[in-house]
């Protein structure tokens, strides 16, 4: 049976961590001058942040690990270590994918080397991760292939041959999506936070005790790193913290059986993701472009949008689909 008072109390927890590390970690990347990088190409309003301190998704990255090692510690100390035992490796499978976002970064910004991480290189990190996350999930916690079809309330039976490669899609699309997202001052962020909310309260619903805790954990531990990423940022969370969410987000999402859901409650990033497909497409074909630049947050920038309108529009409508999203399970 989940506690729903501890849920909150391991949020508080995590959220206060994050702050914590944040008011630590922020001026030592500031001393460090691992800043921000802006493209000449890009809205040139952006070119004042150049400089702020960037690479903050190490700041959820240590959260995690010191929050969900305590959880477990606390587990284990009740007597209740089969939970213990499922909350870490998904700690250490969607940690896996910061880390990728963290090699970009820091040859980026560091070892200053301006192309980063080879995309084919970046790609193939991201898919032995996918890869190894849908194989402990089928072999290692026998979790059936069954997926949940939104509002038919349902479940369909999908072949492990089938099951396997489309789960992996699953993952690869949404890090990408939500690295696409990040763009503009609390923008990744705050969906993702919504997002994560969204999928943690359908584990608390789905009575799926580890999701609704490390669900709660990610929740505190964005909302925490919110507080310095609110416009004006104080730091960005780079490739480290995008990949980061997008990793955590398509993992609840498949523990839960409910990667359909996604289409719906993560539309933003899948929007995001359409608008770069589709300008890059169109101005192959015909040399003109669609959007006015790609991906969607800086077309609305671009046509007078403030930063601080286009969060509060995207966060307002990833909410909407989110409470659709729970009338749909």
């Amino acid at each position: 049976m989940i506690n729903l008072g501890f849920e909150t109390a391991i949020l508080i927890i995590s959220f206060i961590v994050s702050i914590i590390l944040g008011i630590i970690i922020i001026p030592i990347l500031r001393k460090l001058k691992i800043g921000q990088i802006e493209r000449d190409d890009g809205p040139q309003s952006h070119l004042k942040k150049q400089g702020t301190p960037t690479m903050g998704g190490i700041i959820m990255i240590i959260s995690m690990i010191i929050t969900v090692t305590g959880v477990d510690i606390f587990f284990i100390l009740k007597g209740q270590s089969e939970i213990a035992n499922k909350l870490f490796p998904i700690l250490l499978l969607t940690i896996g994918f910061g880390l990728i976002g963290f090699i970009d970064d820091f040859k980026k910004l560091v070892l200053k080397n301006t192309k980063g991480l080879k995309p084919a290189y970046k790609m193939l990190g991201l898919l032995l991760i996918s890869v190894a996350y849908v194989v402990y999930l089928v072999y290692g916690l026998h979790i059936e292939t069954e997926t949940y079809i939104p509002f038919l309330k349902q479940m369909i039976s999908i072949p492990t041959y089938f099951y396997i490669p489309f789960a992996i899609i699953v993952i690869l699309a949404t890090t990408n999506a939500v690295n696409l997202t990040d763009g503009i001052d609390g923008l990744s962020s705050g969906v993702s936070a919504i997002i994560i909310t969204c999928l943690t309260i359908i584990g608390i619903l789905f009575q799926v005790q580890e999701i609704g805790v490390f669900g709660s954990v990610i929740v505190g531990t964005v909302l925490g790193f919110l507080m310095f990423n609110l416009h004006p940022a104080k730091v960005f969370m780079g490739d480290t913290g995008s990949l980061l969410l997008g990793g955590v987000i398509s993992a609840m999402a498949l523990y839960l059986k409910i990667p359909l859901l996604l289409v719906i409650i993560a539309l933003i990033p899948v929007l995001e993701t359409l608008s770069v497909i589709i300008q890059v497409a169109y101005f192959k074909k015909t040399g003109n472009r669609i959007f006015k630049m790609a991906p969607l947050h800086h077309h609305f920038e671009l046509s007078g949008w403030k930063e601080s309108k286009v969060v509060i529009i995207f966060s307002l409508i990833t909410l909407i689909l989110c409470v659709i999203g729970l009338m749909a399970v």
